[in-house]
């Protein structure tokens, strides 16, 4: 029996949607055309929204970052962040690590790193990279970390936890006091992003 006398795939089996996203990223880096690239790339789009109507939380192809996955990380971004807006504590950490600027880097390094660790590595989705920025850096890790810091900044402002003037010391401490607040908001902004599974 030839390949063209096969009964067509199944696509709602188990890695059906993964082995469709693999053989489309392939055929997007065949096509010789922006054109036809653009083509493949609303191909991957309407694959992944095709899941939509399956009830499965875990183990869906999350493909592209959009004003869904931005909203979904503001929300949690806000549920983990809003209990470190009223903690006494973080204020205690944020002046804690800006006595030893080696503890600032590391927590920014290692929230990032578990921004990566929970998109790409712990497998609670497929969590495909498209239109990266410059080429490099996926858009999803760049909106989530961006918007778990945005709303840590904006929220401990707000909350006048931290405070911005023209005394650098005082925008170190607040700068933080802030950073402090990003890692739990950077993780669930990778939680809310991801879970829901679109």
């Amino acid at each position: 029996m030839s390949d063209k006398d096969d009964p067509p795939t199944d696509l709602d089996g188990d890695g059906e949607f993964a082995t469709l996203f693999d053989e489309l990223q392939e055929l997007e880096q065949l096509v010789d055309s922006e054109d036809e690239r653009r083509q493949v790339r609303d191909a991957m789009r309407a694959a992944a929204e095709s899941q939509d109507h399956e009830p499965a939380t875990f183990g869906r192809i999350v493909w592209g970052f959009g004003r869904s996955d931005l909203a979904e990380a503001l929300l949690g971004s806000l549920l983990f962040g809003i209990p470190m807006a009223v903690e006494g504590g973080t204020v205690d950490a944020g002046l804690h690590i800006a006595q030893h600027p080696l503890y600032l880097a590391a927590t920014l390094v290692i929230a990032v790193g578990l921004v990566i660790a929970i998109l790409y590595v712990a497998d609670f989705q497929d969590v495909r990279v498209a239109n990266r920025i410059l080429g490099l850096v996926p858009r999803r890790l760049v909106g989530v970390t961006g918007t778990a810091l945005v709303v840590s900044v904006a929220l401990l402002t707000g909350w006048g936890l931290v405070e911005w003037s023209t005394d650098p010391m005082v925008v170190y401490r607040s700068a933080c006091i802030c950073a402090v607040a990003f890692v739990p908001m950077a993780i669930g902004a990778a939680l809310g992003d991801i879970l829901p599974g679109n």
